[in-house]
């Protein structure tokens, strides 16, 4: 019976799967993505994962057990330097399957392994995701009630606004009346004087004729 063998020996002694396990975390760490099977996978988390925590206390200590795991000075730097800062705030669940079908030939199931933190594209989908929200039937009736209110508010303004328009209207017929009636006045005024005037001028006239006309007369007479 196959009782507590949980962990998958992926068909290989001890000194080759542990070998290969290192080497993918450390080409996990470089290239924040590799692609291979499924099992493979599941269990380079289970391996790579508690060397990420590691990797978030900066010592000595750490770094010397982390490279005992990886056998690589760069993936080490890399993970200290690069890595432990972008996952800082992440209490696990570092890494993402993501399975993309299966192989030709051997039909084997096929998948990417990537750090979570370094997929710009997912990180940008999780926030784009909006918040549900519920309508309350309180804001429902205390929008009723606003309306009602409203409703009178809005007959009051439409009436002070016609009042207004009535008085403006009345403004300006008031205005023209005024501007109208001095201009006649004034075209009477003008017109007066210019019959007088017309009058005295005949009168002149008249005046220094009627002595022409007389001595017409006594001229004519003499002769």
């Amino acid at each position: 019976m196959r009782h507590n063998k949980k962990n998958n020996h992926l068909g290989r002694k001890t000194a080759h799967r542990s070998a290969m396990l290192s080497n993918m975390a450390s080409s996990l760490i470089m290239h924040k993505r590799i692609f291979t099977t499924v099992p493979k996978a599941k269990e380079l988390r289970k391996y790579v994962e508690p060397l990420i925590t590691k990797s978030k206390e900066d010592t000595t200590h750490s770094r010397r057990e982390v490279f005992s795991k990886l056998q690589s000075k760069t993936a080490v730097t890399e993970l200290f330097q690069t890595v432990s800062q972008k996952v800082a705030d992440r209490p696990g669940g570092y890494t993402r399957i993501i399975k993309t079908g299966f192989r030709l030939g051997d039909n084997a199931a096929m998948c990417f392994i990537e750090l979570v933190d370094f997929n710009e594209n997912m990180l940008g989908d999780g926030k784009a995701k909006k918040t549900k929200t519920r309508r309350s039937r309180r804001k429902a009736s205390d929008a009723v009630a606003d309306a009602t209110t409203d409703k009178p508010k809005a007959k009051a303004a439409s009436k002070t606004k016609e009042v207004k328009e009535a008085e403006e209207h009345a403004q300006e017929k008031a205005v023209k009346v005024v501007e109208e009636t001095p201009a006649a006045e004034t075209a009477e005024v003008v017109e007066q004087p210019t019959e007088e005037k017309t009058e005295e001028v005949v009168a002149e006239k008249e005046a220094e004729e009627a002595p022409a006309e007389e001595k017409n007369e006594e001229a004519e007479e003499v002769k």
